[in-house]
């Protein structure tokens, strides 16, 4: 018995020892295989800080991971700590599983030259090759329980360009197995640029490209749409950030078959000249949406509204003020939409706006208020010899029940006329037919002063008294116009003609 027990003690020793021997060992000579043979089998260099490699549980981890771009020195991919766990057994059933990886600290970079990415070389490289004749078992891969902690991913585009990043990216996933069609995972990160965070979580189908998505964005900041915004204009400031609590069910394939409800918020919007001066802003547009289903052409919304909307148009000599900044009748933005070859953020969500809402007006639509609040519309014209400037404020426009099933729609607006006067509006409109509509307006207390700009130039004679009042109603039925007008000028007087010079095709008073 003795000899028994110290037999079993001997071998029991050597096995622990062969154990941490074959540890101890393979993990260096791990590191060495993977940094001597990377270009080899991936094309790019691979340094670590260290690796543990356990074979006999298939735990294995890697310290201070550097994946570097195609013959660069420049970094990729890299990643303070990966730890993963492989089921050694399920190898002899010819089953490769991970079942749970971690990522520690991620730091990625895409970069983008027109239609070149700094990863084709990999996605070339590691796509399956045509098929072998040969019939062998199938190979079978699964990778379950990935996470992502505080991971940090770039985007740069040269030709535009683009700097963009999200930071403090977490990621959640039951990962995939090689007999499910499905990836689901919850997410969430930080805008890298300005504020705001978002989270959520979605799913995708591989086979018929379905998804599933649930997102909640918080001051989310927009700054990634005026760096491709400044691809469109010649000058000019963008900024706004984004709230958003949507659901949403569709294909990637099919752009219509979308099922969306929830609720999005565009705050601190802002667009002009500068930081300083606005040529549009508003404080906040929100859209509440019961159900969008654009294939079951469905546009249900609670309600649309938006608070103090801001817009200037300025005409100059030769151009306005939107074409000075887009370029002649929008020369900018035909340039870069003509360009098959090049993206654009803005283009694409333009486009596909335009697809969601093409059908629209031959659907079930409902929006039970719209609502604009406090708008400020200005109007400055310097093509004249005097300035003349008008404005719209306060505005308000306000419609209940906008329903294609209800006989007719009624929208009112009322608004002051700086610098003096007011205007009401109320229009009914059938919403089966936009050609068939009634409208009732009225503009009063304007000074006929107002328009001196415009009468000097063309007569020369200013007033400067007088107060116009004017008032209507137009029946439109099949696109025909039935009207009554009124216009009532009272107590108007002319002054002492304004000589006016005109030197270099410019009128001078």
């Amino acid at each position: 018995m003795r000899k028994l027990k110290k037999t079993l003690l001997i071998s029991a020793s050597v096995i622990v020892i062969v154990v941490i021997a074959v540890i101890v060992f393979i993990s260096p000579i791990a590191k060495y295989l993977i940094e001597k043979y990377d270009e080899k089998f991936t094309g790019r260099q691979i340094t670590l800080g260290r690796a543990y490699v356990n074979p006999f549980t298939g735990y294995v981890y890697l310290s201070n991971l550097k994946i570097y771009g195609l013959k660069s020195d420049s970094i990729f991919i890299s990643v303070d700590g990966i730890s993963a766990n492989f089921e050694m057994l399920k190898l002899f059933s010819k089953t490769y599983e991970i079942s749970e990886i971690t990522l520690d600290h991620p730091r990625g970079i895409i970069i983008q030259n027109k239609k070149d990415l700094n990863f084709n070389d990999l996605i070339e490289k590691f796509s399956p090759k045509k098929k072998s004749v040969v019939n062998n078992a199938p190979l079978h891969f699964n990778i379950l329980n990935i996470k992502i902690n505080e991971g940090e991913f770039y985007y740069r585009e040269k030709t535009i360009p683009i700097n963009y990043f999200i930071k403090n990216v977490n990621l959640e996933s039951n990962g995939k197995r090689w007999d499910a069609d499905t990836i689901a995972a919850k997410f969430s990160f930080l805008s890298g640029i300005g504020s705001g965070d978002m989270k959520g979580n979605f799913s995708i189908n591989f086979t018929n490209k379905n998804y599933r998505l649930a997102v909640l964005a918080h001051k989310f900041s927009l700054e990634i749409i005026d760096q491709y915004l400044k691809d469109l204009i010649n000058y000019g400031s963008f900024r706004a950030n984004l709230d958003a609590d949507i659901k949403a069910t569709g294909n990637f394939t099919d752009e219509e078959n979308l099922n969306a409800s929830g609720l999005v918020a565009i705050n601190d919007f802002h667009f002009g000249k500068n930081r300083k001066e606005d040529y549009a802003s508003f404080d906040k547009l929100v859209l509440a949406i019961i159900e969008l289903s654009p294939k079951n052409h469905k546009y249900i919304l609670d309600s649309v509204s938006l608070s103090h909307p801001y817009f200037k148009y300025e005409r100059y000599d030769n151009l306005d003020n939107f074409q000075t900044i887009f370029g002649k009748k929008g020369a900018n933005v035909a340039a870069v939409t003509s360009n098959p070859a090049k993206f654009n953020l803005i283009i694409e969500i333009g486009r596909y706006v335009q697809v969601l809402a093409k059908n629209f007006f031959r659907s079930n639509y409902k929006v039970n208020r719209l609502a604009i609040y406090k708008g400020d519309l200005k109007f400055n014209d310097f093509s004249i010899s005097e300035k003349f400037s008008a404005s719209l404020n306060p505005l308000y426009v306000v419609a209940d029940s906008i329903d294609k099933k209800r006989k007719r729609v009624e929208v009112s607006l009322k608004s002051g006329i700086k610098p003096y006067g007011n205007i009401a509006v109320t229009l009914s409109i059938d919403p089966q037919d936009s050609v068939d509509f009634d409208i009732k307006y009225h503009l009063q207390k304007i000074p006929a002063s107002i328009f001196n700009p415009y009468v000097i130039s063309y007569t020369s004679f200013p007033l400067d008294r007088g107060t116009i009042d004017v008032n209507g109603v137009w029946n439109v039925r099949k696109g025909f116009i039935n009207s009554t007008n009124h216009l009532v000028i009272i107590d108007p007087r002319v002054t002492k003609k304004v000589k006016i010079k005109i030197i270099n095709g410019f009128q001078y008073h």
